[in-house]
């Protein structure tokens, strides 16, 4: 296998999950209050014009980042393996609770364990991961910039979002893992 065709097989796997993992998981308001404020649509938008930005960046202009370094494409295709396997853990980890719209289950319980007790929000983290290695693949600043910047931004909005519900749903028990856990880099943020 080509390191090309590897690379089709990672992002279509990613997009594919992406789509499985929005339709599987979405709560309906009838099983608990979604909180979502309109994050998911807006994530999607972004996420869409930023990748088909990337890419069409990436096929005209020449690639710039590192002299357009071939080796940034296999480290493209490692990044975007790590960031799945952290997204997916995250996800797999906190099973039921997971929902692709923000919504808290009556029965649900803050979640600190495994890969959440580094960070509050890992499979953000890995989702940040694979614009990271989509933009490394491009070998293109600007097509680094345009798929990271815009995606980074929706994902802290995502994020603002969920930790409202967070709060309102888990109170002082939130407050606290908040004060020792961080968003979404260790020691950092």
């Amino acid at each position: 296998m080509t390191l090309s065709m590897l690379w089709r097989v990672l992002f279509w796997g990613w997009f594919a999950s992406e789509i499985l993992v929005g339709v599987a998981t979405r709560t309906k308001r009838s099983s608990g209050p979604v909180r979502d404020r309109g994050s998911l649509l807006m994530l999607w938008l972004v996420i869409s014009a930023a990748v088909t930005a990337c890419e069409v960046i990436s096929q005209t202009l020449p690639a710039s980042m590192f002299g357009g370094a071939h080796w940034l494409k296999v480290v493209g295709a490692i990044v975007i393996v790590v960031g799945l396997g952290v997204r997916w853990t995250a996800i797999i980890a906190l099973g039921k609770s997971f929902s692709s719209n923000v919504a808290i289950r009556e029965s649900q319980k803050l979640h600190r364990t495994g890969l959440y007790r580094f960070v509050r929000h890992p499979s953000y983290l890995g989702l940040l991961m694979v614009f990271v290695a989509i933009g490394l693949h491009s070998r293109s600043w600007t097509a680094f910039a345009v798929v990271l910047v815009p995606t980074t931004a929706a994902v802290l909005y995502r994020i603002h979002v969920e930790e409202l519900a967070l709060r309102e749903a888990f109170g002082d028990e939130y407050a606290e893992y908040s004060r020792t856990t961080a968003r979404l880099i260790p020691g950092v943020y």
